[in-house]
This record gives structure tokens, sequence and C-alpha cells, in this order.
């Protein structure tokens, strides 16, 4: 099955989980903007989560709640992010923002919402004993919160009134908590479910969200804004520095391609088996969105 085939038949699956996991939810404006915000995209993440449980011997059905818990995590970061207080965007996968189409609170309770969702997702038994459970908990919530993906949001508001703009070091370890720690975890996952060492899974994540942020740098300069659903030229407005500003352009495309063959090296332990994920790294520099 070719790679674009796979990634859409687990993101079905994926969307089909958080629809079942939000079917029995009352229809108010909370639960309509929730639905709203979970349906679509790439579903990067929540194939890294079954991809890495496929490598290792786990049917994607029994990994599928891990991979619905984290779009549900992502999900509510984009909502939060959106707003004014944050990026104040207006436009997301080509659709108005939730605070737009609703308002700032039902966006603010709808991403709480689909918060605490993607922590009772972990909760299925069908991924495994307690012990993988709980391992699965701590795991997104160390890559979610105040050492992880928070922290970088944190890192990246404060950079906006800043006196100098971030160096490039500055701007690695901001992206790390921003994009990387879901990332990281996303990859982990399949490890988590199967008990198995994610030492390497690691190490491939990291390049993986790195190279990962130095395309959307790149969008936000030559996307085309149909393509990428969301406003673009962002950064350069706003003074904002980003790997493209430090690197230039043909800098941060070559960093970014140098990121995916360091990815591929950290997989040589997996052998063929490890195919899909390194197509994956090599999707996620040459997307259009």
């Amino acid at each position: 099955m070719s790679f674009s085939k796979l990634i859409a038949q687990d993101a079905a699956l994926i969307q089909a989980r958080l629809d079942r996991a939000m079917s029995g939810l009352a229809n108010e404006p909370v639960t309509q903007a929730m639905r709203y915000a979970a349906n679509g995209g790439k579903r990067l993440r929540g194939f890294l989560v079954l991809e890495s449980a496929r490598m290792l011997g786990i049917n994607p059905e029994a990994a599928v709640s891990a991979a619905a818990s984290v779009e549900a995590l992502h999900a509510y970061s984009l909502v939060h992010d959106d707003m004014p207080c944050m990026d104040d965007d207006d436009l997301r996968r080509g659709q108005p923002t939730v605070h737009v189409k609703w308002d700032e609170a039902t966006a603010v309770l709808a991403g709480d919402a689909l918060q605490t969702l993607a922590f009772e997702l972990l909760c299925d038994p069908a991924l495994g004993s307690a012990e993988i459970r709980i391992g699965l908990v701590a795991g997104l919530a160390q890559a979610s919160g105040a050492a992880g993906m928070v922290l970088g949001q944190a890192l990246d508001i404060a950079a906006e009134t800043a006196d100098t703009p971030l160096n490039l070091d500055q701007i690695t370890r901001l992206q790390s908590g921003k994009t990387g720690a879901l990332i990281r975890f996303s990859a982990e996952a399949g490890a988590i479910i199967a008990g198995q060492d994610r030492k390497a899974l690691r190490a491939y994540a990291d390049c993986l969200g790195l190279a990962f942020q130095i395309a959307d740098d790149v969008l936000d300069v030559v996307g085309d804004a149909t393509k990428t659903g969301k406003r673009v030229g962002k950064d350069a407005e706003a003074g904002k520095a980003t790997f493209v500003s430090l690197l230039g352009l043909e800098g941060a495309q070559t960093r970014a391609r140098d990121l995916v063959a360091q990815a591929e090296k950290h997989l040589l332990p997996y052998g063929k088996r490890a195919v899909n994920l390194i197509e994956a790294a090599h999707f996620v520099i040459s997307r259009e969105s």
C-alpha cells in the first residue's frame, strides 16, 4: 500500500474512534465545537502512533485509542493557539477557527474538553495493562504540559515582546516543546504499548519534529494559503525569528533534508519494518499544508 493511502486509511480509523468517543455527548455548542475542531487534518501524529505500533507487531485497532488521544490533544492545542490571546488566527484547515465560528468562551471550553477527552481515551483497556495505560498517560502529560508543548507556546508568546529576536538555539528549544514534544510522544507510543525500548524512536522523532517545524516556517514564506488552509506570511509581518529568517530559505530547506536523513539512520535497527516511518519523514518536508 502506498504511503498516501496508508495515512488516509489510518486517518479514517482515527476519525471513527474520535466520533465514537464523542457520540454520546449532548448536542450543545461546546460539543459541536469539539467535533468541528477534531475533524480533518493530516493526522500525522496519530499515524505515528499507529505505525510505530504496527512496526512492533501491534494491531492498529488495539492502538487506535492512543492515536485518537494524541489527535484530541492536538486539536485542543490548535483551538487555544488560534485565539486572540495567543496566535490570533481566523483560519484553520481552510475553515473559520473555533472562536470565530462560535465565540472565545466556547473555544476555551471546547479546547478544555478535548484535552480531558484525550486522557479518557488512554484509559481504554484495549491499549493493554494498567501499567501500559499509566505509561501512556504519563507520557502524554509530560509531552503536552509545562515541560513540553505548553512551555514551547509560552516561550513563543514571550518572544513576541522580547527586546531581541531569538537565536537558533533558542528557537530550536522553543520548537522542541511547542511542536516536537507531541510528535516525540506519538512516535514512542507504539513502543510503550508493545513494552519495547523507545530510544531509537525518540531519536527519530526528535529529528522529525524539528524538520516538521522548519517545513512549517518554509511554508509560511513560499506556501499557498489555498493549500495550507491558513494565512501565510504572518511570521515576516510580525518580524518573528524563524528557521528561515536565521538560515535563509535554502539553508532552512537543506537543514530539513539533513534532519530527515538523520531520522532515517535512527531507524536502521528496525530494517525494512521502518519503511513507512521513513516515508513519513519525507512527507513532512514535502507537504504543501
